[in-house]
């Protein structure tokens, strides 16, 4: 049968406009950064998330800082306390993985927000407790809750950042470690004559701010296009942007696709060096820093120091810290993650040993502000390299991995730190013993790949 014309250029039409119609192509979300300005919602971003990690750090020091009291009220000697501080590590360990996996189910935003309301009710809980058990089992549950804070803050913080200016200011949002500490360390002096029991309660508020993560933080457009979640992908990549990047309808977000988001995965040949070495530089950081920040004020006391004075002492390093965090984010920017970290914890070792050899009270001072100065920077480039090393649906499991060795470490140190003390060691043994996990870190640091500029997965 003969066809006409007409009915031959409708068909023809038909086919070519279909495949039109239904073509889709795709494009990683980590490529559509590099055309996402930096713009206020950022900044917003940025205030919210300093905060949370201001307030993981509060919560972490709170404890150490109102020791001294709870000892006196309980009758504690200094293996008790040891165990007391070493508590909400152990429930930060438990924890960590949990936090990691739960992030991939319910999202960054989400995980975030849980974690600060439910740290919140129980630090509020442990202000009540009538015995020293009471309150070991409650801090560890504190543990269990605040530890999902540091585990999905730094990856959801850089999964919303230009590629440009992703190392510079997760930096940046590392500093809300020393504001926490001031925080700690002035709400427990201004409440010290009220007892430890006001200081815990008012320090439990900041489960609060879980409200302005709700209204300010987006959640994480590579982890929407992970789940599939598209049209909300989009609309982050807008509202990041302010408008200025706005993704087709037709365009199809991706992220890594070789991933599924298993923690196996983290230790299959292609992850397992890396995740190795993340972990172990994690363990030694981690001891090196929190074996003397944990007993730094009973270790500055046998020094000669009041507790008043040990108190302004760590007021001072605090201070010292965010410059250190400054220089680090500015560095790190132009010469990368590696050679930043390197020389940072090098310097940190050779103050370290001068600290643990100080002959003077000047020179006491000055080794532990120059101390705190680079290890602090190197810690704000630390967790920035960290969640940089893995692909978006292994992020926050891969960052729950390094808590968990940050926490063993924790719960370590501060019980063998305590032993030492309890058992008369001198200051200088205790402190060069201290700072040669630092050292190690240095050395290990050297086998991890730089990722300064590079796109996430």
């Amino acid at each position: 049968m003969a066809t006409s014309p007409h009915w031959d250029l409708t068909l023809m039409s038909e086919a070519i406009a279909m495949p039109k119609h239904e073509a889709h192509y795709t494009r990683q979300v980590g490529d559509v950064f590099h055309d996402v300005p930096l713009t206020r919602e950022h900044l917003k971003c940025c205030l919210a998330l300093f905060f949370v990690f201001a307030i993981e750090a509060w919560e972490m020091m709170i404890i150490v800082y109102t020791a001294p009291l709870i000892a006196q009220d309980f009758a504690l000697d200094a293996l008790a306390v040891g165990h007391l501080i070493g508590a909400m590590f152990i429930g930060m360990l438990l924890g960590s993985l949990i936090w990691g996996k739960l992030a991939e189910r319910i999202g960054r935003k989400g995980a975030v927000i849980w974690s600060l309301a439910s740290y919140g009710v129980i630090s509020l809980v442990s202000a009540f407790a009538p015995d020293y058990t009471t309150l070991y089992v409650l801090r560890l549950l504190s543990g269990v809750a605040a530890v999902g804070m540091m585990v999905v803050t730094f990856a959801h913080y850089q999964e919303l950042l230009p590629v440009r200016q992703r190392g510079a200011l997760t930096v940046y949002l590392a500093s809300g470690w020393p504001i926490g500490m001031l925080l700690a360390l002035g709400a427990t002096v201004w409440l010290m004559p009220y007892g430890w029991r006001t200081v815990i309660a008012v320090s439990s508020l900041g489960g609060l701010w879980a409200l302005v993560v709700a209204r300010w933080v987006p959640e994480s457009p590579y982890w929407l296009a992970s789940v599939g979640r598209q049209p909300q992908a989009r609309a982050v990549l807008a509202r990041l942007s302010r408008g200025a990047v706005q993704v087709p309808q037709d365009c199809q977000l991706q992220v890594d696709p070789v991933s599924r988001g298993r923690q196996r995965e983290l230790f299959a040949p292609a992850l397992l060096k890396i995740s190795a070495l993340q972990i172990l530089v994690n363990f030694t950081f981690s001891w090196g820093y929190w074996g003397l920040q944990t007993w730094l004020p009973t270790l500055l006391q046998q020094r000669g120091l009041t507790l008043p004075q040990s108190y302004g002492f760590i007021a001072l390093s605090a201070l010292c810290m965010i410059p250190g965090y400054m220089a680090a984010s500015w560095l790190t920017h132009r010469y990368g993650r590696k050679k930043i970290i390197v020389g940072f914890i090098s310097a940190s070792v050779i103050a370290g040993y001068g600290f643990a050899n100080s002959q003077t009270l000047e020179m006491l001072y000055l080794s532990n502000f120059a101390l705190a100065f680079f290890s602090l920077g190197a810690w704000g480039v630390w967790g920035t390299w960290i969640a940089e090393l893995y692909p978006t649906q292994l992020r926050t499991i891969g960052y729950a991995w390094a808590i968990l060795a940050q926490r063993i470490a924790n719960i370590l140190a501060p019980s063998l730190i305590g032993a030492l003390v309890a058992y008369g060691t001198s200051f200088n043994i205790t402190t060069t013993f201290i700072n040669a996990f630092m050292l190690a870190t240095v050395v290990l640091t050297l086998f991890i790949p730089e990722t300064e500029g590079k796109t996430l997965d």
